[in-house]
């Protein structure tokens, strides 16, 4: 058995998701091969034969594959016969992308897999985490979208073969008017070791400042529960929980947040958590592995002090 791999990059680089999903590739299969797709990633594919356990990793090169879930797919499509597994990351991409593959292929796709039981069978999340589903799949292929939080990353050291595919055809259903970078001296939320999340108890979006310098001490990166960005305190990709982010950061600090259930399917898997909330019954203590009761206005400066 073979599992393929679809590799997240910046053309460049490959995102921190991918080197958790091969890790998850690596407890389904002995054989681990790398899809990297996309227009000038060359770099990419070589910083994927760096990863320790990657046997191959496919090139395909072309201006259309930059862009568009159609033509990712379709590139996917033309290599799956040779493959057992096909796993990718269970960000916006992979949720995008696997859902065709996986409809194309007349397979039942298995999403936010958690954990490797078997080469066929995976527990998965349900019921924003409270219960965990244990699934088999008797499909030939198996098609997968990882929660990368419940996997370690790969380790580099890695020497694979780089081999160049033919790029798929050109589907053209889609076509890219224009992309926003939003820059960030942050670390990104996704893959921060540590998490300063605000919620609707900051009040609004000039109180969420005061998250800023608590998240400069620590080299932090800033979240927000749903409620925080429903109330335009902050943007939509700062949500953490089950429609937003999923974190597992090594220290989650929670800022005015109640801990609805949907907020905590997002950040239960961190490390430490650290919740600040003056409702002592709120849900969020019942995760929390420290937590103070008071006024947060009061409690962060006095933090940002400490840490001075």
């Amino acid at each position: 058995m073979t599992a393929l791999v679809i590799a997240e990059h910046d053309h460049t680089g490959l995102k921190a998701a991918t080197l958790h999903t091969i890790s998850a590739a690596l407890a389904c299969c002995a054989e681990v091969h790398v899809l990297v797709a996309g227009a000038a990633c060359a770099d990419a594919a070589a910083a994927a034969a760096g990863i320790r356990g990657v046997a191959k990793v496919l090139l395909a090169d072309a201006q259309h594959l930059a862009t568009g879930a159609e033509n990712l797919a379709e590139q996917i499509l033309a290599l799956a016969a040779g493959y057992s597994h096909i796993l990718a990351p269970a960000t916006a991409c992979g949720k995008s992308v696997l859902p065709r593959v996986a409809a194309r292929l007349d397979v039942a796709q298995i999403s936010e897999a958690s954990r490797v039981c078997t080469p066929d069978t995976f527990e998965r999340p349900v019921y924003a985490g409270n219960v965990v589903a244990t699934v088999q799949s008797a499909d030939a292929i198996k098609v997968l979208t990882v929660r990368t939080t419940s996997f370690e990353p790969a380790a580099g050291g890695g020497d694979a073969v780089v081999e160049a595919v033919a790029p798929a055809a050109n589907r053209g259903r889609s076509t890219l008017l224009s992309r926003q970078t939003v820059s960030s001296g942050r670390p990104e939320l996704s893959g921060a070791g540590i998490v300063v999340a605000g919620g609707r108890g900051l009040g609004s979006a000039e109180n969420f400042k005061l998250l800023d310098p608590l998240a400069d001490r620590l080299g932090a990166a800033i979240g927000a529960s749903r409620a925080a960005v429903d109330a335009g305190f902050v943007p939509n990709d700062w949500q953490v929980g089950q429609t937003g982010k999923i974190v597992a950061p090594r220290l989650y600090i929670a800022v005015g947040i109640s801990g609805a259930i949907q907020h905590l399917a997002g950040m239960k898997e961190s490390k430490t958590i650290v919740a600040i909330n003056k409702d002592p019954e709120a849900p969020i203590f019942a995760v929390a592995d420290y937590g103070i009761v008071g006024d947060l206005f009061e409690i962060v400066p006095q933090m940002v002090a400490a840490l001075a």
